[in-house]
């Protein structure tokens, strides 16, 4: 973003996806005082109108010398403050596609006091003046990206305020205390004694609260970003039919030869609002193959990037030595779950002679990834170890860039037990509360700077 301050620019982008083939209409917003202008400039409509606000045209955009039209087109005309940015604002709504759009934009873009806005722009006026919060423009980001109706529901509470209404409750109550202890500096004389204990006790009460959004903030993050589940085990042992069977799609070659998987494949499916991608790997085993190889090393890295591994063997066969070496490449920090695939196979094999019985691992199920015989069991645990039962009732989630905020908060509000304990006077107390309050109200947005709104809103998509 070139300014902390909305300029004089009026701004125009595609403010919907753009592909061949894809969608029935596109829009195109325009956003500034020459909004109006600009679109009657570049906009025949027949008859007389008067381009009133909160109001419909028909007309088509044409090209610059008025002699073809680009395409067909409605105007919907929103006058500033009753707009989304506060500002003047016209949407024309076209054909999809990408070449009528494209040439749309860039007739508008010949205008005088006009330019392409960048990413998060509008949105960025919106907060600036008045229309939304930082959070409720946050939210809408996060609304667009959602990739599960869970993760949709936390970002509409966050856009009807939730959010920030839960964030300025909690940094109101902290700045009571700091007016009380204030007060006790500046007319200790005149006022009864302050109980240092009350006082304690009440941030206290906040930091639980601050607590509370922290922990739910993890809880988010499952269900905004989802989980990685990184399928292994020996060629052939039934991963890539475990996908197909889990995402219901055939997204990977099924055959009875070894080493098929060269490379990973992934799925998604949505388990009680949180996304799970399935990421199909490599076999890893003994190999001259150098493409199986590559495929083998880019497994390790993604066993090292996935939330949980699930470890796939030979139900039917046995756990083997192999099965074994694998197990002990697994990185020990992430979660593991066993899976003994083709029960549907007769075995002869007698696990209770093994040394180590597999049997009697707590984390080991039993499936068919043809007949489906366990493939319950198997969501049951994935949804076990996703805490689906910890988010039903989860309301509001913080951000990554909230999270941290409210952690700088809680850990501000932690050195206040040292000064308690140490007997220290009032002033002391002051500057971590401070710091807590500027904190949350950096988080909400109503301690605003340059840096803060450049870095956020320039995640944000062009056109929002």
């Amino acid at each position: 973003m070139n300014s902390f301050f909305p300029t004089e620019d009026t701004i125009a982008a595609i403010a919907t996806a753009v592909s061949p083939g894809q969608g029935s209409i596109a829009v195109i917003r325009i956003s500034g005082s020459s909004a109006i202008e600009i679109s009657k400039n570049v906009v025949h409509i027949p008859g007389m109108h008067h381009w009133d606000t909160h109001k419909v045209l028909y007309g088509h955009v044409t090209e610059a010398s008025q002699q073809k039209n680009i395409d067909e087109v409605l105007i919907l005309i929103m006058k500033g403050p009753r707009s989304f940015t506060g500002e003047d604002v016209v949407e024309i709504h076209c054909h999809g596609g990408i070449i009528s759009v494209q040439k749309i934009l860039e007739r508008i873009l010949e205008s005088p006091n006009v330019r392409r806005a960048e990413p998060g722009e509008f949105s960025q006026r919106a907060v600036l003046n008045g229309r939304l919060s930082l959070t409720q423009a946050e939210s809408i980001s996060e609304l667009i990206s959602a990739r599960s109706r869970k993760a949709a529901e936390l970002a509409m509470n966050g856009i009807e305020g939730n959010i920030q209404t839960t964030i300025q409750s909690i940094r109101q109550r902290l700045l009571d205390q700091l007016t009380e202890i204030e007060a006790r500096i500046d007319f200790e004389e005149d006022l009864p004694n302050l109980e240092e204990k009350n006082v304690k006790n009440e941030i206290s009460a906040i930091r639980k609260d601050i607590s509370k959004l922290i922990d739910n903030a993890k809880k988010g993050t499952w269900v905004r970003s989802g989980l990685k589940v990184a399928l292994t085990g020996k060629p052939n042992v039934g991963k890539s039919s475990l996908m197909n069977r889990l995402s219901k799609k055939e997204k990977a070659i099924v055959t009875d030869l070894p080493g098929t998987t060269r490379d990973l494949l992934e799925s998604e499916i949505v388990l009680e609002g949180i996304p799970v991608t399935f990421i199909d790997t490599a076999g890893i085993r003994e190999t001259e193959n150098i493409i199986e190889q590559i495929g083998i090393s880019r497994t390790q890295q993604a066993l090292n990037q996935a939330d949980l591994i699930i470890l796939i063997f030979d139900y039917s066969k046995g756990w083997t030595k192999e099965d074994e070496a694998i197990l002990k490449q697994i990185p020990t920090i992430n979660p593991l779950l066993i899976v003994g695939n083709k029960s549907d196979l007769k075995s002869n094999h007698s696990f209770e002679n093994e040394k180590n019985n597999i049997l009697d691992k707590e984390n080991l199920v039993i499936i068919s990834a043809k007949t489906g015989q366990g493939e319950n069991d198997l969501i049951n645990y994935l949804l076990e170890l996703c805490g689906s039962s910890q988010i039903h009732g989860l309301e509001i989630a913080l951000n990554e860039r909230q999270l941290d905020l409210a952690k700088s908060a809680q850990e501000s509000l932690e050195n206040i037990d040292k000064v308690f304990n140490e007997k220290l006077p009032w002033d002391f107390w002051t500057i971590d509360l401070r710091q807590a309050i500027n904190h949350l109200g950096e988080l909400t947005g109503d301690d605003l700077t340059e840096s803060l709104l450049d870095n956020i809103f320039s995640k944000f998509c062009i056109g929002k």
